[in-house]
Formats: C-alpha cells, structure tokens, sequence
C-alpha cells in the first residue's frame, strides 16, 4: 500500500527527470511532461469481487460461449454461421447472402455505431468495460495469471526475485494457457471462413492451407500480445475511442465518480474513532482503487480517458466501506450534475431521456426497422440481366429480328427451385429457350433466351432501343407454396 502511494508522489519527479525539464521555480506549480515513448511501468491490478464484476464476468462467458460456440453449431447439414469466401456466400442460419447484399454488412456498421453512441451518451463506456474483445481477453488472461503466480503482490515479489524453479515453472505454466487460448481463438476466428470441423483435423494433422496457418498464427499472436502484455496500453494509445469519447459525453452522463465532497480530507484511522471529529472524510486512502485499476489510474484524481468504465475501483471501494462500517458509494455510478447538485437517483435517471438521447435512439430505431423489413421483404432469388455485346441484334429466318440475352439466375435459399421467365414489351414477342428451368440450393445458373420480333412490328416500332422487362416466377412446389416473382428492365434494339 505504501508503495503504491509512494510511485504516485514520484510520478511528477520521475516525469520531470524523464523530459530533461528546468525544475520548477519555489512556489510555482510544476509541469509535468509525460513521453509517450519513455518505458511504461508495469500495471500489476489486484483481484477484486462484487456486483459489478459478476456482471463483468457474466459479459465475459456470454461473449465467449457466442464466439467459440457459433461455429460449432449446424443449420440444414451445414455450419450455423459461415463466411465462405471461396464460393462467395455468407450463411447465417438459414439466411444465405452474396457480395451484393453488402448493404446489409454497412446497416450493421451503423446500427452499431448509433448504439455505441447511445449507450456512451446513457452510461460511459459501458461496451469497453464490459463487452470489449481487449477487455474480455485482457481479464480472461489475468484470470490465468492468477492462478498459477498468485494475487498482486504475490507477482511483485516473483517478478522481483531471482529465476528460481518456482519462477521457472510458474511463467511457463502461463505462457503455456496463454499460448494454449489465443491458438484455440485463433482456430476459432478462421473457423467463421472455413468450415471449423474441417479446420481442426487438418489443424491437428499440421496440414493447414498458407492462409488459414497465416490467419490463424496472426490472430493468435494478436491475442495473445495484446491481453498478455499490452493490455492498457491498448485501451490508453491504441484505441481511438479513449480520445473522442468526450465529445459523447455530457453533464448527464453516467460516469465513474469519486466523490470529493463526502470522501476529503482523506487519511487512515481506526475503525474505533469518529473520522469527522478529526476533520477527515471516508476515503480512508488505501490505495486499493488504485491497486485494482487495470489502466493504473487514480480514480480520485477525476474523469480521466485512460478510465475504460470497468468498475473494478467501485467494488474494492464499497468493499472498503463496508469494513468501516461507511456508506457505500464513495465511488459509484453519478452524473456531474447529479455530483454538483446532490440529486438523487431518480432525479438523474430522469435526465436521461435528454434530447441528444432521443436522437440517438429515434435514428437507432429508424435504421434497425429498415434493416429487419428490408430482411423480412428480401427475395428469395436475384436476377440479372446481362445482353450479348457481340451480337446486339440480327436478322433471322422469315425477317424475324432476333436479340440475345443472358439470365443470371440466384437461388438464395437452401432448397432446389423452378423458375418460369417470360418477357413483354414489345407486340408478338416471342422467346426462344428455356421457359422453366431448375436452380440448385444456393447456386447460380445462366440461362441464354433469344427473343425475337416479326417484321411488321420491327417496322412499326422503328430502328433503335425500346424497353422490354423480363418476368421471373418462382414456381410453388410442396417444400414451399408461396409465390415469388421479380422483374428485370433491359432493351431490345430494331436495327436500321
């Protein structure tokens, strides 16, 4: 405890050693000038227990059990979720997209973005505290630490002492985990490209494709870099999200707060005396908040964008509280306003629906319904029409005057389909080739049809290009009743 507060004083000295700064003058505040270059001081963050980190811990088996266990489910005798670049379908249970359903990957984007906002704007940085892949992996892989090389100061001193058989075989047991999890997160994320049961026995036979042994290497070494050592100097230099998070913020927001008023003066004393009959607050400046802290900020010290919202300081703190027989509270969940001007939980729970809220929330609902009725109302099959460059237009048998066309067909559903096309647009116009044709579960068929015109009418309608439209009929069969048609625009042109 002593020498975290210790480390605390030497931060400015250290600082100013550190830049090649003029001390400062007598009686002037002094200018602390941190580089970023110069070497970070490890953060050694304590255990701690309480609501907030079940919660935590909860975010933490909730988004992995989803990641590692998508791949490994079956959806009509294939992988759940797929993204099969090779053949160029994204599966999605029993949704099956192409490259051209890309609108639908940018609605994501932004119903993403407009909820990160929102939920900044309500709460802080609730997705970095909770459900962020650094933060998940980054306790994942302290969880582990712990368990082989013991609590804070239990590490300090391993860390500390000479390269003994105990230190020996304790790192290696963490190296060997941590290798062992970002391996199996990286046969994880390719398995999402590459149908995972697959993956794993070639993986196991040491015979994987370059691309799949690069991915997987990659975004294992990526994990295992940035939540074993990284770690807050991800959260503190890396992300972008630290830096702009304040132009989402407002005296409204949720933040983690201490509170100075009730808390100063701070100093230690027993449990047995009256702290205000000797002028001092509840902080009773142990230091823990610090201890725990995984970006190793004081959180006392005020709203600080290295605070990644993971509530860590507010456990061990009402933990702290609860020993002195305090209320709890000293740190929490407030507001600015609500701080400034004492309000209650309720009168800042009604600050919430803010106008910069409702915003948020009216374009959230607004690009979300479009999303889910543009999924609802999405065809069951695509059309294209592609006309035949080399041969535009000619003259047939009888006068007759002949275009080709070419009829992409895409079946996105999982069952075989029989479509009919006819075409109109033009008097007595008559197609030559396949009326109906069979499509195969999730395949694409061209289908060449030749349309043609009598003299007569090439005559009346005159040289040049009119507009014709392709009709396409999914036929009902006795797997699905319902009916579906699309419509396809194109020219016919009458030559001179």
């Amino acid at each position: 405890m002593s020498q975290v507060r210790a480390d605390l004083e030497d931060r400015p000295a250290a600082a100013e050693a550190a830049s090649g700064a003029a001390p400062a003058k007598a009686g002037a505040a002094p200018e602390v000038v941190v580089s970023l270059y110069a070497k970070q001081k490890k953060i050694y963050a304590r255990a701690v227990s309480g609501w907030f980190n079940r919660w935590r811990w909860a975010l933490v088996w909730a988004t992995q059990l989803v990641f590692y266990g998508l791949p490994w489910l079956e959806w009509n005798a294939r992988q759940a979720v797929l993204f099969d670049l090779g053949t160029r379908r994204f599966y999605i249970f029993g949704l099956v997209l192409y490259p051209q359903d890309l609108i639908y990957l940018s609605a994501l984007l932004m119903i993403s973005a407009y909820a990160l906002f929102l939920f900044t704007a309500v709460a802080g940085r609730l997705w970095c505290g909770y459900a962020c892949p650094q933060t998940v992996y980054t306790e994942i892989f302290m969880w582990v630490e712990r368990r082989f090389e013991g609590d804070r100061n239990a590490r300090m001193r391993l860390d500390a002492g000479p390269w003994t058989f105990e230190r020996v075989w304790r790192k290696s047991a963490t190296q060997f985990f941590w290798i062992a999890i970002a391996l199996w997160t990286g046969l994880t994320f390719v398995g999402y490209f590459t149908p995972i049961r697959e993956l794993l026995p070639s993986a196991a036979a040491l015979s994987l494709g370059p691309w799949e042994t690069f991915w997987v290497l990659f975004y294992g070494f990526a994990t295992w870099g940035n939540a074993g050592y990284m770690r807050e100097q991800v959260c503190k230099y890396m992300c972008p999200y630290a830096r702009f998070q304040s132009a989402m913020f407002d005296k409204d927001t949720l933040i983690i707060s201490y509170d100075a008023e009730r808390g100063d003066p701070r100093g230690t004393r027993s449990r047995k005396i009256d702290a205000r009959s000797q002028g001092l607050g509840d902080c009773i400046d142990c230091g823990l908040c610090v201890q725990v802290c995984p970006t190793g900020i004081d959180i006392r010290d005020g709203l600080q964008y290295e605070c990644i919202g993971c509530t860590a300081c507010i456990d061990v703190c009402n933990g702290v509280m609860d020993k002195m027989k305090y209320p709890r509270g000293l740190i929490r969940y407030v507001t600015q306003n609500g701080m400034a001007q004492h309000q209650s939980p309720g009168q800042m729970l009604q600050r919430v629906m803010r106008p910069r809220v409702l915003i948020y929330t009216a374009i959230l609902f607004v690009i979300v319904g479009a999303f889910a009725a543009s999924l609802a109302l999405r065809s069951p099959f695509r059309v294209d029409v592609v006309r035949d460059r080399a041969s535009l237009a000619r003259i047939v048998d009888e006068g007759y005057i002949e275009n080709l066309y070419r009829l992409q067909v895409m079946n996105a559903t999982e069952s075989p389909q029989r479509y009919r096309v006819r075409a109109e647009g033009l008097t007595a116009l008559v197609a030559d080739g396949p009326q109906e044709f069979d499509v195969a579960p999730a395949e694409a068929r061209w289908v060449t049809i030749a349309l043609r015109v009598p003299p007569d009418t090439a005559t009346q309608a005159g040289p040049g290009a009119h507009a014709i439209q392709f009709h396409i009929e999914r036929l009902p069969d006795a797997r699905d009743a319902t009916l579906a048609n699309a419509t396809e625009k194109s020219t016919f042109v009458v030559p001179r």
